[in-house]
């Protein structure tokens, strides 16, 4: 299945919070999403992974995807080796995708970084003739690399490239960021806190979409950074 936009996340959740309300967006204006989790974020201190799963494919009805998958890698330990990449190479060669979103470069949970690592060597590796995959039928990929890999903003306040007006669509990306609860704040669990679990986190997600709208001079924003120079090929596009 061919998409134009392939979102992968170090766990279920991260795609939500880092760029839903753009996927939303992208959605009702026709475009093909998918979304690939790297871990089953089973290591997490509430919720299990089969609890994971299903807030995942709930969150995922919420936002219209129209593919979802879990890679099932190992929860804190997966790494950026031959073996991971070949196997994000075989998805991206199956999607063909022309834009990619993955992790903040730089975060406060260890997994972000490595799957943004990842998912970017990935995408270069996979434009490669020479590195040979087949897909799920046994015959032999065509090499493809994505135009573009965008790197949502997480945890720390990193400064955007690139800001996208989502007006519109917080109420969407609220939405399907809930239908994690097991995580999020509830002054009746009695589980262990986490970082995630206040309510000033949750409130965060709406805060800081409104604070990157603010900078743009619409109602709401996501941001994102690049490793490779972002392009236009013409000025009105500068201007909303």
């Amino acid at each position: 299945m061919k998409v134009d936009i392939l979102a992968f996340g170090a766990h279920p959740d991260d795609v939500e919070l880092g760029c839903s309300g753009t996927l939303a967006l992208s959605i009702a204006q026709g475009k093909k999403v998918a979304i690939i989790d790297l871990t089953q974020g089973e290591l997490g201190t509430r919720g299990t992974a089969e609890i994971r799963k299903q807030e995942a494919a709930d969150a995922a009805d919420i936002l219209g995807i129209h593919h979802r998958e879990n890679l099932k890698f190992k929860d804190g330990f997966f790494v950026n080796d031959q073996k991971h990449q070949l196997q994000l190479i075989q998805k991206i060669r199956t999607y063909r995708p022309t834009i990619v979103f993955c992790n903040s470069v730089q975060d406060r949970h260890i997994d972000h970084s490595k799957g943004n690592r990842l998912v970017n060597d990935a995408c270069f590796l996979s434009g490669l003739i020479k590195i040979e995959t087949m897909n799920e039928e046994g015959i032999a990929q065509q090499a493809w690399r994505p135009k573009i890999v965008l790197e949502y903003i997480q945890w720390n306040d990193l400064e955007p490239h690139i800001i996208l007006d989502i007006s519109g669509y917080l109420d969407k990306k609220i939405a399907a960021v809930s239908a994690y609860s097991s995580q999020l704040y509830d002054p009746d669990s009695k589980e262990n806190r986490t970082p995630i679990s206040s309510k000033n986190f949750l409130d965060s997600v709406s805060y800081r979409a409104r604070n990157f709208g603010r900078l743009i001079g619409t109602d709401s924003g996501e941001g994102f950074t690049s490793r490779q120079p972002l392009s236009i090929n013409n000025l009105d596009a500068l201007i909303r």
